[in-house]
């Protein structure tokens, strides 16, 4: 055992202090505890980090990451959506990183160009039909939606969900302001009902005839054939998924992820954790346990997702995403898609 004189024992006690300090790292997180949970475990285990955890809504997290500025004790933020990660940007609550693992993992369409954050899961939005009612061809792109032969056959949820709005933003970008809100308003045309319910609940008035044809995220269909709930296996047994636009640009395809906050006080940690969750292993738990795909393209899909099949997505950059969003809110309230 090495002794050490007063001052040479204060310093020692110090870096010990500091060192135990910065094996640990504060995430504020929007993703459910049981998709996230699983996977910090695993980083703990192979790096004896300490995973401090506090989960909440994108907006209360936003809103106490701006309330509490640079001295925040949060060192990551994790959202469920490029528009929540774009916001968070634009509030200044993130800082640049750059990192040499994140930009081999991560292809760059599901990265902030200036390395404010990352996309750790993709999931594409995309179009369920009734198998009995719609025949195969019928329908093949976003576009098709519009058309008036779809008039009272179209489910989907309120243009108040973060996932319709980047769905619009995107079509934005692809299509340009003023296709994009024709499209809008000849949705709104040919819709079944006034919007309502999430994602689980247009697929399942699919099945139950209310309409023809709904636009959900992969993963709540994935969730629905894998349910505890005959009900909701049942529901889904009675939709097919399509991925729209497979002979042109792909399917809209958006993103969870998350970036390191302005006043990390363990940054090296926080990158560390968010390379941690780019590499193989991590991939497979936090894309698995929601049904999404992994961003890292070598990572193995869950059966669930595998058995869709291959598909096309589209190329553009997700940050696109959050940029248009403001305007794509605009366009819903001016096309009546409340």
């Amino acid at each position: 055992m090495r002794l050490f004189p007063g001052s040479a024992l204060l310093a020692a006690i110090a870096l010990l202090a500091t060192t135990a300090q910065a094996a640990e790292v504060n995430v504020y997180s929007a993703r459910k505890d049981h998709l996230l949970k699983p996977v910090l475990a695993a980083f703990t285990r192979q790096t004896d980090i300490t995973v401090n955890l506090l989960s909440a809504g994108e907006d209360q997290l936003l809103e106490r990451l701006k309330s509490e500025g640079p001295t925040s004790p949060a060192d990551v933020f994790i959202a469920t959506d490029v528009a929540y990660l774009h916001k968070a940007r634009v509030a200044g609550v993130l800082q640049p990183v750059r990192s040499a693992v994140l930009e081999r993992n991560i292809p760059a369409q599901f990265r902030d160009p200036q390395g404010y954050w990352v996309g750790l899961s993709a999931r594409a939005r995309v179009l369920f039909y009734a198998k009995d009612r719609v025949k195969p061809g019928e329908v093949s792109t976003y576009e098709d939606l519009a058309d008036p032969k779809w008039k009272g056959r179209i489910c989907v949820r309120s243009s108040s969900s973060p996932y319709n709005q980047s769905l619009l933003a995107g079509l934005i970008a692809v299509l340009g302001p003023e296709k994009a809100e024709q499209w809008a308003k000849g949705v709104v045309d040919n819709m079944a009902r006034k919007p309502q319910g999430g994602d689980r609940d247009q697929i399942a008035a699919v099945a139950a005839g209310l309409c023809d044809v709904a636009i959900a995220n992969t993963y709540y269909y994935g969730g629905m054939q894998t349910s505890e709930k005959a009900a909701d296996r049942d529901a889904a047994a009675k939709v097919g998924l399509l991925f729209p636009n497979q002979q042109g640009r792909g399917a809209h395809m958006n993103v969870a992820g998350g970036g390191v906050a302005i006043g990390a006080k363990h940054r090296d940690e926080a990158v560390k954790l968010l390379e941690f969750l780019s590499g193989a292993d991590a991939q497979r738990l936090f894309a698995e346990a929601n049904n999404e795909f992994p961003v890292l393209p070598s990572a193995k899909l869950a059966p669930t997702v595998a058995a869709w099949g291959p598909f096309k997505g589209e190329s553009i950059n997700v940050a696109m995403l959050g940029e248009n969003t403001p305007l794509a809110v605009r366009i819903f309230d001016r096309v009546g898609w409340r």
